[in-house]
């Protein structure tokens, strides 16, 4: 079945949820030109949530998707917390900063029951998930909304697990890929393999339509994704430059640099490996750190790092998130690049 028919959609074309680099104005230009625009919701309170849902709605009618984190709360070990904040001293010394008094951030929470009362009063197309999937009596409640439920899978064996949990399509997620890994099942990095050697095992594996994602930036990488069996593809680093994403303007300058070219899996911004721009912090303290602790624990460490940095026009300190293919970031309306996406299907 393709995701045109399963999503409600005209186009093959999901925009990935990215929190911190967009809110709804980039899901509700990516949906309007016949897409499936996506709102990343793990960094929203349900309050702010509710405001994003309530724009959306008064902007389009066509179908969106709505993603969540799934990952366990973490256990706090406050002896690690305190090596972990160790690690940074030296830096706050140089930038001044007394980590005591920083604000810690927004949080990165867990779905739970309040953003499933969310799902079901406002009813979205489509959720998605990242880190495997929430309880099943969530499940349950966010599949009697109405909702397709998808979620990422960066194996063959978190396909089949997928599969036999009941979502209605997964999100293959190469090596290529911004921003975090959706692992998790396992914690082994030498088990995540590029795009198109993964697309084309979980195809033969599973029966749900299965969409590609990681490193596919033009209508190129969008009709061979296609022609080695994905339902769809979902894009997202591509969209960072579009004016209706809210990349900061530090983190636009990084993607159009020569520095763009070499990203890397690191865990110092939040504890789980996500891939991103590499920058001074990746090279000094990483990129991959064992002391980082449990995500999303490690990321108030940095937070203030990165504030200080960036009111100095500097992304030394900050998750400059990209994929390996920074080749398709366009200062263009989400809609013409959704469009030009689809060009050769």
């Amino acid at each position: 079945m393709s995701i045109q028919e399963l999503f409600g959609i005209e186009l093959p074309i999901i925009q990935a949820p990215m929190a911190g680099v967009q809110n709804s104005a980039l899901t509700i230009a990516v949906s309007n030109a016949g897409g499936l625009g996506s709102l990343p919701c793990a960094m929203f309170s349900a309050e702010a949530l509710r405001k994003e849902l309530d724009t959306i709605r008064a902007q389009t009618v066509r179908p969106f998707n709505l993603n969540f984190f799934s990952h366990r709360a973490p256990v706090l070990d406050e002896a690690k917390m305190r090596a972990w904040q160790a690690l940074f001293s030296d830096y706050y010394a140089e930038f001044g900063i007394n980590p005591a008094r920083a604000p810690a951030g927004p949080a990165r929470m867990p779905f739970n029951r309040e953003m499933a009362d969310l799902v079901c009063e406002y009813r979205p197309a489509v959720v998605s998930f990242h880190f495997g999937l929430p309880a099943l009596e969530l499940v349950t409640l966010v599949r009697s909304s109405g909702a397709k439920i998808i979620s990422s899978a960066t194996t063959v064996e978190e396909a089949l697990w997928l599969e036999a949990h009941g979502v209605d399509a997964i999100v293959a997620q190469g090596f290529e890929a911004g921003g975090h890994r959706g692992m998790f099942l396992t914690d082994d990095i030498s088990t995540q393999v590029g795009s198109f050697a993964l697309l084309p095992q979980i195809v033969r594996a599973v029966r749900v339509p299965v969409i590609a994602t990681g490193g596919i930036a033009d209508a190129q990488g969008v009709r061979a994704a296609l022609d080695l069996g994905a339902a769809g593809v979902q894009v997202g680093t591509a969209y960072m430059l579009c004016p209706e994403a809210t990349t900061s303007a530090v983190h636009r300058a990084a993607l159009r640099s020569e520095g763009a070219r070499i990203t890397a899996l690191t865990n110092l911004f939040s504890g789980r490996p996500a891939r991103g721009i590499v920058n001074r912090l990746m090279r000094e303290c990483g990129p991959m750190n064992p002391m980082a602790p449990q995500f999303p624990l490690a990321a108030p460490a940095s937070a203030p790092l990165r504030s200080k940095a960036e009111s100095m026009g500097s992304g030394d300190f900050s998750p400059l998130w990209a994929g390996q293919n920074v080749s398709g970031c366009k200062e263009i309306p989400a809609a013409v690049l959704t469009r030009e996406l689809a060009r050769l299907i």
